[in-house]
């Protein structure tokens, strides 16, 4: 590997000379390293195939998405060179170096001073990081999502996923549908929820916008010094997609009591300080840039996104668990049953969600 990053590396000589390079960061997707040369640092990627099976495209979206978003950062007075994830094009002027294999190597600017968390330390973190997804949203705002390339189709249509959920108990592959009876009713007979945005889609009351749809607390660059939120990060994901699900997936990792594969459910809740923190944040950064219906459903959001990973999760263990990552045996069913906490607690606190988003509106 070493030998390949240094042939790769030789796409980027205007940047000087080469010090060192090491791997970087908690990314389980991309192979992740921070280069250092003479004078500055960049962050150099090779993206997973196996995950996005059209990286070029992928490339193409960051681009577009990242020059939009150098224009309105300039225009409100910002900063450019930290605000926004901001690509090193190759000495070839290209936005990527592809290899005789096919791989997709990329590179950006390394931003100094930062630091990224992986759990809500306390409710001003997490308000902070509901500004800078709603930033993001704001910003692009006016970006025409038309032209954006949809990464992985039907990423967040709970439609879809339900019928493979369906299809997995249907399957049944290693007889563990029997033992989970129980985690499979309660999602059963909740299908109604897999209706209600592409339903809302369909009226015309919501519509596509630029979103990210991998809003955890780590996707966001925080000043050291500040501690303020500066910059969103790995775009990998971003697609035409529903604001309230950039919400409500942020809502579902950040503002739960527990872990995502708690064994213990009485660790379990949602926190509702969280929740309104996030919310303050999230709507002060772009409330205005949402109808009132977006905005109406943004605890809905909260719940789909539970429920969504939720029947993902379950689906998987009944399946073998071949998509999600595990370190124990069972642990996908720990995340299912974490979720159905999380959907149930949300249920009972639903009308309180509803009166916190109404007040930050």
């Amino acid at each position: 590997m070493k030998a390949k990053i240094v042939e790769i590396l030789k796409h980027y000589s205007k940047k000087g000379e080469l010090k060192d390079f090491r791997n970087y960061g908690n990314g389980h997707i991309n192979d992740t390293y921070l280069v250092s040369f003479n004078e500055s640092k960049i962050i150099l990627q090779c993206i997973n195939k196996s995950i996005f099976k059209e990286p070029k495209k992928l490339m193409e979206n960051i681009s577009a998405v990242t020059l939009f978003l150098k224009d309105r950062i300039k225009a409100n007075g910002g900063e450019p060179s930290r605000e926004t994830l901001n690509i090193v094009r190759t000495d070839e002027d290209n936005l990527y170096v592809e290899t005789k294999e096919g791989d997709i190597w990329r590179a950006y600017e390394f931003l100094e001073d930062t630091v990224c968390y992986e759990q809500i330390g306390d409710s001003k973190e997490f308000y902070e990081a509901g500004y800078a997804f709603g930033n993001f949203q704001n910003l692009l705002a006016d970006f025409p999502v038309e032209k954006l390339y949809e990464i992985i189709p039907d990423f967040h249509n709970t439609e879809v996923r339900f019928k493979a959920f369906k299809r997995a108990i249907k399957e049944d592959v290693l007889n563990r549908a029997a033992d989970v009876k129980s985690e499979i009713e309660f999602f059963l007979s909740r299908e109604k929820y897999t209706h209600i945005f592409n339903n809302a889609l369909k009226n015309g009351e919501i519509r596509l916008k630029v979103t990210h749809n991998d809003t955890k607390l780590n996707n966001i660059l925080f000043d050291k010094e500040s501690k303020k939120a500066l910059c969103v990060i790995d775009l990998d994901t971003v697609m035409p997609g529903i604001a309230a699900f950039d919400f409500g997936d942020a809502i579902r990792f950040g503002a739960n009591t527990g872990l995502e594969d708690e064994r213990d459910l009485s660790k379990v809740s949602l926190d509702l300080d969280l929740f309104e923190a996030f919310t303050g944040g999230f709507l002060k950064a772009c409330g205005k840039s949402l109808n009132s219906r977006e905005i109406e459903l943004l605890p809905m959001g909260a719940i789909l996104m539970t429920y969504e990973c939720g029947i993902r999760f379950l689906g998987d263990y009944i399946a073998g668990d071949k998509y999600f990552k595990i370190s124990r045996e069972s642990q996908n069913l720990d995340r299912a049953r974490t979720q159905i906490k999380m959907v149930s607690d949300m249920e009972k606190h639903l009308d309180k969600m509803r009166c916190i988003v109404q007040r930050y509106s």
